[in-house]
């Protein structure tokens, strides 16, 4: 009695492990989700003037509950004040008054309507430096969203993929082959 793999049952195999690591490979590339439509100040902008709030608009709303931002200045310092904000399909960024001249980067995380994550960043260039006093160092805060539910999916859905790839190539049914 030989246990050989039929090609069957390997592309079978296959065909599980790529439906099973799909969702985790290819959620960056989906485009359907929500993206950012605009920003004020726009992307890029150049400002004399700080604002006090950034706004990015979104082309469908947001679950407000996961949202996370971050501005950091030129000088590697946070320069948001308190949590952020969402109505609708809009992002809101506290800013404490600015300071040196530089581009600043807005850095968020928000979750789409439908489950989605949508990480991106944003900048503008103040022109003209403020008076503010800055926040802590980038670095010295331990803010951000936790990696460790990520990293718990990837390896649920490895060990799965590894146990189907086992029952696939002892034979499924107990070690025993069938001869066609």
């Amino acid at each position: 009695m030989r246990n050989r793999l039929s090609p069957n049952r390997i592309a079978a195999a296959l065909a599980v492990v790529v439906a099973l690591a799909a969702p985790v490979l290819g959620a960056g590339a989906a485009s359907a989700h929500s993206r950012v439509v605009s920003s004020v100040p726009a992307d890029g902008a150049a400002v004399a003037v700080a604002p006090k709030t950034v706004e990015i608009t979104f082309n469908e709303p947001l679950q407000g509950e996961y949202a996370t931002a971050s501005v950091v200045g030129p000088d590697q310092h946070f320069w948001h004040s308190g949590e952020p904000t969402v109505t609708g399909r809009v992002l809101r960024v506290p800013l404490r008054p600015l300071g040196p001249v530089g581009v600043y980067k807005v850095n968020f995380r928000v979750t789409s309507a439908d489950g989605h994550p949508v990480t991106a960043q944003r900048t503008f260039r103040l022109t003209v430096a403020g008076t503010g006093t800055p926040g802590e160092t980038v670095g010295e805060s331990s803010g951000g969203s936790p990696v460790w539910p990520f990293l718990l999916i990837a390896v649920v859905i490895l060990f799965a993929a590894g146990g189907v790839v086992a029952w696939f190539t002892r034979g499924g049914s107990g070690g025993k082959t069938r001869r066609h």
